[in-house]
């Protein structure tokens, strides 16, 4: 029994004798210190949501000692703060930044968040998180048009005007739009700022309508992204007025015709003038020749010879017979004579007319009794010369025409002598 136990003994002894070398050996003082981890934030919330009138503070915390690092912020909204030495994060969502409009509802603000050592500036980390705003309290946002009231335009007027928006807590996306009557060839408004634009057509107001006026009520219904609608209207009366294009072509056409018929009349009077001509040379040739054989029968009779004497008595005679010959030969035209200066007349009328019943401006007032007065003049002078044949054929041109009508020979003879 004694050598079992001092066998035991003997090992108990050694094995505490080896713990104490092994303690010995591995003394606090001596262990390896672990290495550097690196710089981060351990508590960073990525998305804050705030309601107004609230406050937020929030302490951000690094795996190291704080004591040797600052903290900053970039791109942080008004009023948004950090504690350079501590990281606390404050903020208290005034109600009157969001009535100035610094600050929005329903927003993501993106805020750059950052720490670095105050002796390695390259010990640092960078890191963001988000702010959003909401309110309970739903300020409604509202259509406001341009204009006002009541719109009087009349047919082929523009109407213009835009449709801006009063931003409330969620802010108005699309503008729909409808019309009391179908309206064609306007501008669609779709967003906030977006102009209207229309022309009435000259079909719109019918004279059986009351007061020769069309009413027409447009809506523009505003919507937000939660649902929220807002309705502004506008009224455009429409007044029924002068087609003016169709107008400017009838007196366009009207003008046409003066000016053509006045060109056929002038091609008239010169065709009348040449004639006249030749009959006043004709009888001038006859008038000459009678005179001058009734002078030389009175210078031969006067003669010493007899043969001569007899001569000059019956050249007298021959005269006196050359005055029915002209007569017959060549009568006077005193109707192509009148027609002429009857024709010529009128062209001076006509082209009066013509000038002073000219438009004045791009809409002239008075159109439609210039358009009147132009073709009742025609209608008078055609008229009056409806005996007259018109020579519809005309080899001159205009220039040549007036130039023969302006001339100072056709002046002097037809003019009016008192």
């Amino acid at each position: 029994m004694r050598k079992p136990f001092l066998s035991f003994f003997f090992l108990v002894a050694f094995f505490c004798a080896r713990a104490q070398d092994t303690a010995i050996l591995f003394r606090p003082d001596t262990l390896v210190p672990p290495p550097d981890i690196p710089l981060r934030i351990i508590n960073l919330n990525p998305y804050f949501t705030l309601h107004v009138d609230s406050t937020l503070s929030y302490q951000l915390q690094i795996n190291k000692n704080p004591d040797n690092y600052f903290w900053f912020l970039k791109n942080a909204p008004v009023g948004l703060k950090i504690g350079k030495d501590n990281g606390l994060i404050t903020f208290r969502a005034d109600k009157a930044y969001f009535l100035s409009g610094k600050l929005r509802y329903d927003v993501p603000y993106k805020v750059m968040a950052g720490v670095q050592n105050l002796n390695d500036p390259k010990e640092r980390v960078d890191t963001s998180f988000s702010v959003v705003f909401f309110n309970t309290d739903i300020v409604p946002s509202k259509l406001k048009p341009t204009v006002y009231g009541n719109i009087w335009v009349e047919e082929g007027e523009p109407v213009s005007f835009r449709i801006m928006c009063e931003t409330g807590s969620f802010p108005i996306e699309s503008i729909l739009m409808t019309s009391s009557l179908p309206i064609k060839d306007y501008s669609v408004v779709q967003k906030c700022g977006d102009e209207f634009n229309w022309t009435p057509d000259y079909d719109v107001a019918k004279e059986s309508d009351t007061g020769k006026a069309k009413n027409i009520l447009l809506s523009f219904i505003g919507t937000t992204k939660m649902g929220f609608k807002d309705t502004a209207t506008v009224r455009i009366i429409v007044r029924d007025a002068l087609n003016y294009p169709v107008a400017v072509e009838e007196f366009q056409q009207a003008a046409k015709n003066v000016d053509r018929y006045v060109l056929q009349l002038k091609f008239t009077f010169l065709q009348l003038d040449q004639k006249l001509r030749k009959t006043k040379g004709a009888r001038t040739t006859f008038d000459l020749t009678s005179a001058s054989t009734s002078l030389t029968g009175t210078i031969l009779s006067t003669s010493s010879d007899q043969g001569s004497q007899r001569t000059g008595k019956i050249l007298p005679s021959v005269g006196l017979a050359l005055v029915p010959i002209k007569e017959a030969a060549v009568p006077t035209k005193a109707v192509d004579q009148n027609q002429a200066s009857q024709i010529r007349s009128n062209i001076k009328r006509l082209e009066y007319m013509r000038q002073e019943n000219q438009l004045v401006g791009k809409k002239d007032p008075d159109i439609l009794r210039k358009t009147a007065k132009l073709k009742d003049e025609l209608k008078q002078v055609q008229m009056q010369l409806i005996d007259v044949p018109i020579e519809l054929t005309n080899d001159l041109s205009e220039e040549e025409l007036n130039r023969y009508f302006n001339s100072p020979k056709v002046n002097k003879k037809y003019r009016l002598k008192g």
